[in-house]
């Protein structure tokens, strides 16, 4: 068992009806060296060592790395008909949603004394990379979540990069969801194509977007010099139910979750025994019949979980150690049990609302922390697409107020300099009055 114990605070408050057998948080020195010389490779030799990655790790031997315009019409040629106005109806909920989220994002001035002028504008971030991994099935929403809120944010490019073996819709839905220029790099060589620049790839300001464990190596090694939105662990989902709970619709939803990666965390936070061992029993019957469940089946067993607690605080402890990326409330008041929950990525308050409907269409973005980081931060939106840069300046009234304490300040800290930049500008004023 390498399992996490749980805190202190909840010892013996706790029964685990089925525990997980691994731990998500894996050994990955060998990743990080592999990524570190790829990046290493790409900052000194760009598209040559871009395209040597490309045929080592992708088996592609392209020339050229961008999407042409024909391609990209191609592209949207190709598309199902149905798929189109799907992928169109999941873009225009997203950026309804974004606007309205941009919408309450306000520039600021305020003058807290006279003549001090304080405040900040809200400035989309220049250029931004969106990482749109191609992985074992073609996620139509991954550009969406990536590209809209930047295009509602005002960046001033877009720049997609996705697996040259991506399926053809990939690069349509990257196009339809306003990418200004799309290239088919994937894997460390993307994030590092990205965060350096290439004779063909231009570098960007921040990278947005999950993918596998190279990519989130990649994303840790390049940050500083050019943001990252998050590190993405693998995906989770936890449900928080009491007695009224319903076992196939907890058991859907938590292998609908587990069939995205065989380290996929799903689990079940109950106060109720029969419905922990119901739940059991539904996921094992369930996998019976699941077409994806060779995946599904190594997740539940290697990560799954049900927990049974002795009393709802239990549970609402216990829920907010997890801090796990999607969260369902499953009570009889959802709503209300939903205000005392504060550690998740997304919240989903009912059992009407599932994962899959934010995972695909409704608007949330699907772009969510993992392995406990929703203790800290929320996922993806329109504000990380911004920058909230603060601003001054200064009449005579204020210089009176500030320079006298912040060359007395100054002097206490031995700072000359300081103390010589706040005098002259006082002094300036006494000799003119």
């Amino acid at each position: 068992m390498t399992r996490v114990p749980a805190p202190r605070a909840l010892e013996g408050k706790l029964e685990y009806i089925k525990s997980p057998v691994q731990d998500q948080h894996a050994d990955n020195s060998k990743v990080a060296g592999l990524v570190a010389g790829v990046l290493k490779d790409v900052r000194e030799r760009g598209d040559a060592a871009v395209r040597e990655y490309a045929s080592k790790f992708d088996n592609s031997d392209l020339e050229q790395f961008e999407v042409t315009p024909a391609e990209r019409q191609q592209a949207l040629d190709m598309l199902d008909p149905q798929t189109r106005a799907d992928t169109e109806f999941a873009i225009e909920n997203v950026r309804r949603f974004a606007e309205a989220q941009l919408s309450t994002i306000l520039p600021l001035e305020v003058e807290p004394m006279p003549g001090l002028h304080l405040g900040h504008r809200v400035i989309p971030i220049q250029r931004v990379g969106a990482y749109v991994p191609g992985g074992r099935f073609p996620l139509l929403s991954a550009p969406i979540m990536t590209i809209v809120p930047g295009k509602v944010a005002g960046c001033d490019e877009v720049v997609a990069c996705l697996p040259p073996n991506a399926h053809k819709a990939m690069v349509a839905g990257c196009h339809l969801s306003g990418a200004d220029r799309i290239f088919l790099i994937g894997g460390a060589q993307a994030i590092a194509a990205m965060a350096y620049g290439t004779e063909s790839v231009p570098q960007v300001d921040k990278i947005m977007g999950p993918g596998n464990a190279f990519v989130n190596e990649a994303k840790r090694q390049v940050f500083g010099p050019v943001g990252i939105d998050q590190l993405a662990g693998p995906s989770e989902i936890f449900i928080v139910a009491d007695a009224t709970g319903n076992p196939e619709l907890i058991a859907t939803d938590l292998l609908g979750q587990a069939e995205h990666d065989v380290r996929t965390r799903v689990g079940l936070i109950t106060t109720d025994r029969a419905l922990a061992q119901a739940t059991v029993a539904e996921v094992d019957r369930q996998l019976q019949t699941l077409a994806t469940a060779k995946v599904a089946a190594e997740s539940w067993a290697n990560y799954g979980e049900v927990v049974l607690c002795e009393d709802e605080a239990a549970m609402i402890a216990y829920s907010d150690y997890v801090a796990a990326e999607h969260l369902q409330v499953h009570t009889a008041d959802p709503h209300a049990f939903a205000k005392k929950l504060r550690n998740y990525g997304s919240l989903f308050i009912g059992e009407n609302a599932s994962v899959v409907y934010s995972d695909k269409n409704v608007g949330t973005n699907h772009t969510l922390p993992t392995m406990g980081a929703g203790k800290y931060t929320g996922g993806l939106w329109v504000g990380s697409y911004v920058k909230i840069a603060t601003y001054q300046w200064l009449e005579e009234a204020a210089i009176r107020a500030v320079a006298p304490p912040a060359i007395r300040q100054s002097g206490s800290e031995g700072l000359e300099g300081h103390q010589k930049a706040a005098a002259i500008r006082f002094d300036r004023l006494k000799a003119s009055a």
